[in-house]
Formats: C-alpha cells, structure tokens, sequence
C-alpha cells in the first residue's frame, strides 16, 4: 500500500496560527483563537468597537493546587466602555465557550482608538431576483425555516459569485 502524497494546497488558517502563535504566547494568549475568531466570538458590532489586546494570568503561588482564570484586557473605543462593560458577563461567557473551558474570568477595558482591520465591510446589495429564485429551488423543501433561509442566502451568494475562466454572473 502506497503511503497518502499531502496535498498540494492548504487552508491559509493552517500556515497562519503556527507562525503566530509564539508572537501571541508573549501576550498571554496560548493560541491564536481569541484574536482570530473575535469578530464571531463577540459578534461583528462589539468587534467593530473593541480588539484583544491580552490575557493576563495571575501569578502562581508555590504549592497552589487550584486553578485561577485570567483577565482578558480588551481596547474599546471610548464612547462604547460602558456598553461593553455592562456587556462583560455575556463577552467572558461566550469568550470561554469558543475556547471550551473556564479560561477567562473578567475584562479589562482600556479604552483608546481601536485599530480597524482590513477594509470596512458594507452591506451587499440584494441579490438578483432570478439568482435567489434559483437557490431556493436548489436548497429545496427543508423543514426548519431558518435552516432553509440560511441555506438560500448562501446559495444565492454562491450563484452571484463571478465564475473560473471569465464567465459573469448566472
């Protein structure tokens, strides 16, 4: 039996986390998560306002046996602190979800200009009429409806994609 050849191509989120994850093990963060998947830890509006800056783990006593969770200092735009420390419980709740353990138990908030990644994201126009009747025929008689939303909003982005090789729009 002929051992498996390693692909050739690779998701880019494979090569990225190990390059920067010692950068990131400086400000207290093991891995890479927290900073990469903010915007869908925290959702895109608090994302817009707020970035990870570090964790920051208590000092460990000599013969201590328990475990005690860190601090994640958080930059928020001035105007929106109050917002997001009344918002503190649901941050750190989902923070510790997305990571599957009790890793974070408050915020910090250090409020200052926050820096914007990438270019705005605006809102797409709506797709073609034509494109969304054809995805909802693709996706079919689905039971749950917003299942079945869902599939046809993905579909019908799918279908408004310009195709390989030069060819417009279906």
């Amino acid at each position: 039996m002929r051992p498996r050849k390693e692909p050739w191509s690779r998701p880019l989120a494979d090569l990225v986390g190990p390059i920067i994850d010692p950068v990131l093990a400086k400000r207290g963060f093991g891995q890479s998560d927290i900073i990469l998947y903010w915007d869908e830890i925290v959702g895109e509006r608090l994302a817009a306002m707020s970035q990870p800056l570090r964790l920051q783990w208590p000092p460990r006593h000599a013969g201590a046996d328990g475990f005690a969770p860190a601090a994640l200092i958080v930059r928020v735009e001035t105007g929106f602190a109050l917002e997001l420390q009344h918002l503190s419980g649901a941050v750190i709740a989902r923070v510790n979800a997305h990571l599957g353990w009790r890793c974070v138990d408050r915020l910090v908030l250090k409020q200052g200009p926050v820096e914007r990644r990438g270019p705005a994201r605006g809102r797409r126009a709506p797709p073609d009429p034509a494109i969304l009747k054809a995805a909802e025929a693709a996706v079919g008689q689905i039971d749950d409806e917003a299942l079945r939303a869902a599939l046809t909003r993905l579909g019908a982005g799918v279908l408004s994609q310009p195709r390989p090789g030069g060819a417009g729009k279906t």
